[in-house]
């Protein structure tokens, strides 16, 4: 009779931990369901692909500020930008006052790091201004975030017959547009990539932009170099909208090639090192050139600028020369 309660007792205690066991994994089971509904929800990537073997790298991107918007990240004795770097762990650069990406009077800003700090950093400078420069405008508010990217890299992110940047485009619902390659400075290996949206719509396509500039193993090595534009320093070629090149004016294509008109613009406050005491350096560059040279009066500034007009005519070689030379005049004193 024992033997046989024993028995009755096991039978009972096995199917009691059998039921228990399949409770537990059920219960195991609905908590991992509902811990991956949750996170599908709030993960603001939750269409990406797993980037697991690129989220612990160091990389960075750059976009393009006026020099008022950049002002206003810098903040006051540099508070705004220490902020934005202590919130969002990446480290944050901008070029120096005169210091202007080729074709535009604006200036080039780094945000370095890992890819979520780095987004983080983006958001924080893109909220900053849009509060700042877009508040009457009112909630959706679309603008523009000029990226800027080698050349190089461009390919990938168009993809092949262009299917990347489209996927790209339906994913964050930005427009993307990449601006063609300006052949009018010589050494410049960038492009813009133009994203117009919300701030939402631009933040997400930027983290598409960048989990695809982090595949390319080229793109880093751009860090080591981050504002490459020495030589362009207080020189600004035709509009501010980063697109334009230069005013060209051909008057006459013959085989002596003797009368281009190229015009430049010169920062109001440098005009002075190209004139020179008494007219004496550009007296100089004009001989030494052989191009005739002819600088706007006061307040006749190119479109859009407060840059004078420095217009130079002769053959292609003379206004090549002269426009080396100015270079020169202007980073020479902007560098010290």
């Amino acid at each position: 009779t024992s033997s046989a309660s024993d028995a009755n007792a096991l039978t009972r205690f096995s199917i009691h931990a059998e039921t228990l066991i399949m409770a537990t994994e059920g219960t195991e089971s609905n908590c991992n369901s509902s811990t991956e509904g949750l996170q599908d929800q709030s993960s603001p990537r939750q269409s990406l692909p797993p980037h697991s073997d690129h989220e612990e790298e160091k990389t960075y991107v750059k976009f393009l500020l006026s020099n008022t918007e950049a002002g206003s990240i810098i903040g006051k004795g540099g508070s705004t930008i220490t902020e934005f770097q202590s919130r969002s762990g990446a480290r944050v650069q901008l070029s120096r006052n005169f210091e202007f990406f080729p074709g535009t009077s604006d200036r080039v800003i780094m945000v370095s790091g890992l890819v979520d700090n780095i987004l983080k950093a983006v958001e924080l400078i893109l909220g900053k201004l849009l509060d700042e420069f877009y508040a009457e405008d009112g909630d959706d508010v679309r603008s523009k975030v000029r990226l800027v990217v080698p050349n190089s890299s461009c390919g990938g992110i168009i993809g092949k017959g262009g299917a990347t940047i489209k996927s790209f485009i339906e994913d964050s619902r930005a427009g993307i547009k990449i601006s063609p390659q300006d052949n009018n400075f010589p050494g410049l290996h960038d492009r813009l990539v133009i994203v117009t949206g919300t701030l939402g719509e631009q933040m997400r396509a930027i983290e598409l932009i960048l989990y695809k500039l982090v595949e390319d193993r080229h793109y880093i090595q751009s860090i080591i170099a981050p504002f490459p534009y020495a030589v362009y320093v207080g020189m600004n070629y035709g509009p501010p909208n980063g697109i334009g090149g230069r005013f060209t004016n051909n008057r006459y294509q013959n085989k002596e090639d003797r009368d281009n008109s190229v015009t430049i613009g010169v920062a109001d406050e440098h005009i002075g090192l190209v004139l020179g005491r008494n007219g004496r350096n550009i007296m100089e560059i004009s001989q030494v050139s052989g191009a005739r040279i002819k600088i706007s009066d006061r307040g006749d500034f190119v479109s859009g600028t407060s840059d004078r007009k420095v217009t130079m005519t002769g053959s292609q070689r003379a206004i090549r020369t002269a426009e080396s030379m100015i270079f020169r005049k202007v980073a020479s004193v902007s560098e010290r």
